[in-house]
């Protein structure tokens, strides 16, 4: 007698590419796995690259611990720049000069967007 094949789980990790969802990422796979039981560990915003955190089968039930882990993020910082949404993917609204800075003083004022952070 022939055995059903067991179904896939585990969990794998995507380089999930800009101007993508998270839900974009688990849609694709879905189709590619011929699975429904596919989810995440958290978003990323579509703009953001990054690791995703895909969950199959029966470990979609660590999601809950999984989202509540730390997380880290390294981001690039252009000074000068106004936009209409306040990040990179606004309407450029101007341009500024940006004085000359020492490294000491960039330090300085990166020291507000260092450690934990509040996110709504």
């Amino acid at each position: 007698m022939l055995q059903q094949p067991k179904e896939m789980e585990g969990i794998l990790l995507v380089d999930k590419p800009r101007d993508h969802t998270s839900h974009d990422v688990v849609a694709r796979l879905r189709g590619k796995l011929k699975m429904k039981r596919i989810g995440h560990a958290g978003t990323l915003d579509p703009m953001a690259t990054g690791l995703l955190i895909i969950l199959v089968g029966k470990a979609t039930r660590v999601s809950q611990y999984l989202v509540s882990l730390d997380k880290e993020y390294e981001g690039t910082i252009e000074l000068g720049k106004v936009t209409d949404t306040q990040d990179a993917d606004g309407e450029m609204m101007e341009t500024r000069p940006v004085p000359a800075l020492t490294e000491a003083e960039l330090q300085e004022a990166i020291k507000g967007f260092l450690g934990d952070q509040y996110q709504m």
